[in-house]
């Protein structure tokens, strides 16, 4: 599943488990894409404006897509998912929101801000794999994602 073009990919995302499943999954297809996390939503926020450990911009790339975690420490995943929508630099990055919650005041709330996708983390292993891999095709082999 390699991609001619680099796009980089930003996860945000604050269990080490769900990101180690993920990044499992994407060397597993063979993503080329270059991936980048964050933990919280105060070091997104250094990261998609290049401040704090982030000034330098080869270290944090403009995502061309940003997996995100509703149920973030701190400034959590709603409050990053508004912000972003609402800044006229960032709001074209498609976001798919990847969380436990199924709440559907979540899954309303997060299609009124614009996401691309919601995404409900399965516990079932072998579900959660099925899950990555068809995201993982979608979002790097069918559809165009901007630069």
């Amino acid at each position: 599943m390699n991609s001619e073009k680099q796009h980089p990919l930003l996860v945000i995302e604050d269990s080490d488990e769900d990101f180690a499943a993920l990044a499992r999954m994407i060397t597993k297809a063979q993503v080329a894409n270059p991936v980048y996390r964050c933990e919280d939503g105060e070091e997104a926020f250094d990261y998609l404006y290049h401040e704090g450990e982030y000034q330098d911009t080869s270290l944090a790339p403009r995502p061309s897509l940003i997996v995100l975690d509703l149920n973030l420490p701190g400034t959590d995943g709603r409050e990053v998912l508004a912000r972003i929508k609402q800044d006229q630099e960032l709001q074209t990055i498609p976001v798919v929101i990847f969380s436990t919650s199924s709440n559907p005041k979540d899954v309303n709330a997060c299609y009124r801000y614009g996401i691309s996708g919601y995404l409900v983390k399965p516990m079932n292993t072998s579900r959660l794999n099925q899950l990555v891999k068809t995201f993982l095709e979608y979002w790097f082999q069918t559809v165009e994602l901007p630069n």
